[in-house]
């Protein structure tokens, strides 16, 4: 992968003081404002983005202005599967994933769509992401709209023509299947254990991201807990 990391993310990461590896898991890059811009209306709506280690996904769309809720589960697969030690077997066809809840208004599916790839995932590592390998570790996007399909087939192939990345791009547009939440240990598990050795090294430093990247969509106070039917 190229290494493009912005002076004011390498400068935010310095002062976060967090444990970062000589190899971050995904590091930060510039990816380009879509093309195609989401045209979703009035009224909330949902978005699947499966990302590796839901913890980091879930921390980073928490602090995004126009969430509302974000909640760690399983895309895939089957409600019996849906558990996590059955899940990390890799053999349910489950992928961690984070369902959010938006406000079109104040942060489009397209703008999402570049967090997630700027901050988040590293769309050219198959089935893993940084430290975690499996199946269920893969990266995904998984519209609920017409709208967002097209959207994220547009972006994506949008970022097969900027050339960020050295290597081909892995991640796939994945049918809506079920999202089942996943175990409350695994909720809000950022804001609840912000010292944890995981979240140091590969997670705290996604946010420092965000918030040195996206300065007007980041959000300082962490969303907490998804509505009760997530």
């Amino acid at each position: 992968m190229k290494r493009v990391l912005a002076p004011l993310v390498a400068a935010a990461l310095a002062i976060s003081g967090c444990a970062v590896p000589a190899l971050a898991a995904e590091e930060p890059v510039n990816a380009p404002a879509a093309k195609r811009i989401a045209k979703e209306g009035a009224g909330l709506r949902t978005a699947i983005f499966a990302g590796g280690c839901f913890w980091g996904v879930e921390g980073v769309f928490s602090h995004v202005k126009g969430v509302k809720f974000a909640v760690a589960g399983y895309h895939g697969g089957t409600s019996k599967n849906a558990k996590y030690r059955v899940v990390t077997t890799g053999m349910t066809n489950h992928a961690e994933s984070v369902k959010i809840t938006y406000d079109p208004y104040e942060v489009r599916y397209d703008e999402l769509l570049r967090i997630f790839f700027s901050v988040v995932a590293d769309p050219t590592q198959l089935n893993r992401q940084g430290p975690d390998v499996g199946s269920h570790y893969r990266t995904a996007l998984v519209p609920t709209s017409k709208e967002q399909e097209s959207v994220a087939k547009a972006y994506l192939a949008q970022l097969e023509k900027a050339g960020i990345w050295d290597r081909p791009i892995v991640t796939k547009i994945e049918k809506q299947r079920g999202f089942y939440p996943a175990e409350g240990y695994h909720q809000d598990f950022m804001a609840k254990n912000p010292r944890h050795s995981y979240i140091l090294r590969w997670d705290r430093p996604k946010v420092e991201a965000l918030k040195a990247m996206f300065p007007r969509d980041y959000r300082a106070d962490f969303l907490r807990d998804g509505p009760p039917d997530a």
